[in-house]
């Protein structure tokens, strides 16, 4: 791709006048589960890559779990990639996983290309990604810090997490079970072990407002730790979450709108590097929505078409301007996956992933409406601003007007392509 002037206009190349809309670069997405293979029927490539088409997003990394097999050694990556191979309509690149037993993968897992790493300090909820202790990380942070690549983390501490009691269906009993400080514990440990060796570790979906001066002075003195909220934690607050509504339920939960306004501030004041939707979608059986039970219900958010809507629609609200929200969700997430000057700009030698973006159309969220396989979304009946008027990956337009063009353009991206 070249920048130039309006006029200077390569001969047969046709012009796109993009009229009063917004023209930015294409959004990307660094926190997300397809499930595919192996728990497509929670989503699937298909079903995920277009929803992110529809929602300006052209770029999304694919967490290691919840596929099987987990993208813990060069195997299971390899079965991946084969699998989401012509079935994507964006561009897609992949987390490794830290799990017990598999520092010996990860410099292979580096060198076929994965953007970083991810592991969970409390159980993840499948039995193929087991949680890591202190002896896995010290383990693999070194080889993590030689590589100069992220570990990103899902951060509670296992000691801080209370075993729901009470009303299943209370919404309360389920934020109960999960406390702040079970984040802030585990932060305080991860930002100890960065420093110790050297190395960059990622929080991923901070929920607590109340971490963030824990971030935000080991910043100060140096360490290489990053953060990221989610449109959800940003949008909702637990007092307007009615009992029985498991749409709702995710790991760390929503919190108070306390929370959800720090979280605000630490984005304006860059203690919060960037925003990613952590699409986490199941079937409705799965998310409980016939009994109700926020305790049994699994714990995810489907969001991934209407993530940059969400958080427009919140940051317009406060002030912000689209600068900020291209700088959360699209410059940054590139700058973590290390897809700066291929994703995440516009700019010489870039890509051409661009977004014709409308910030004024205001619509109400239609779960039937969307490209999720499943339509449970706690957006539901939400009224959100600004969405994609059309979506160009790599110089094509992909989506437009509401119709997905190209349901297989989307590349397998390496740290190395």
């Amino acid at each position: 791709m070249r920048v130039s002037s309006y006029d200077d206009l390569p001969a047969g190349v046709a012009m796109r006048d993009s009229g009063a809309l917004m023209v930015l670069p294409g959004f990307v997405d660094t926190h997300v589960h397809m499930n595919d293979p192996g728990r497509a029927e929670w989503e699937g490539a298909e079903h995920a890559t277009a929803a992110a088409a529809a929602g300006g997003i052209t770029t999304v990394v694919d967490m290691p779990l919840n596929s099987v097999p987990a993208t813990t050694s060069v195997s299971a990556l390899e079965a991946k990639r084969s699998a989401l191979t012509g079935r994507c309509a964006v561009d897609v690149g992949f987390w490794g996983g830290v799990v017990p037993g598999n520092a010996g993968e990860l410099r292979p897992l580096a060198r076929e290309g994965v953007l970083g790493f991810k592991a969970f300090l409390s159980p993840s909820g499948v039995p193929e990604f087991e949680s890591v202790a202190d002896t896995e990380l010290c383990e693999s942070l070194p080889i993590l810090a030689e590589l100069a690549l992220p570990l990103l983390v899902h951060a509670e501490s296992p000691s801080a997490l209370q075993v729901p009691t009470g009303d299943a269906r209370a919404y309360r009993t389920w934020l109960a079970s999960r406390p702040p400080d079970a984040e802030h514990r585990a932060i305080e440990r991860l930002i100890t072990l960065a420093d110790e060796f050297n190395a960059h570790v990622h929080v991923v979906h901070l929920a607590s407002g109340d971490a963030v001066p824990i971030l935000h002075q080991a910043r100060e003195r140096g360490v290489h730790v990053s953060v990221e909220t989610c449109p959800h934690y940003l949008t909702f607050a637990a007092e307007e979450i009615r009992d029985g509504a498991t749409a709702f339920k995710c790991a760390p939960p929503i919190r108070e709108a306390g929370h959800r306004e720090r979280l605000w501030q630490a984005l304006a004041e860059g203690d919060i590097d960037l925003i990613a939707s952590d699409h986490s979608p199941a079937p409705p059986s799965m998310k409980c929505i016939d009994t109700g039970d926020c305790v049994t219900a699994w714990g995810g958010i489907a969001s991934l078409q209407i993530a940059v809507s969400a958080v427009h629609t919140g940051a317009a609200a406060r002030g912000f301007s689209i600068e900020r929200v291209v700088e959360w969700m699209s410059a940054a997430p590139a700058r973590l996956a290390r897809l700066t000057g291929r994703k995440g700009g516009i700019e010489v030698g870039a890509d051409a992933d661009l977004v014709f973006w409308d910030p004024d159309t205001e619509f109400v969220v239609d779960p039937s409406s969307l490209r999720h396989r499943h339509s449970v979304t706690p957006y539901s009946g939400m009224k959100l601003r600004g969405r994609a008027s059309a979506t160009m990956l790599r110089g094509r337009v992909i989506f437009e007007d509401g119709e997905l063009l190209s349901a297989a353009s989307g590349r397998m991206i390496t740290s190395a392509a």
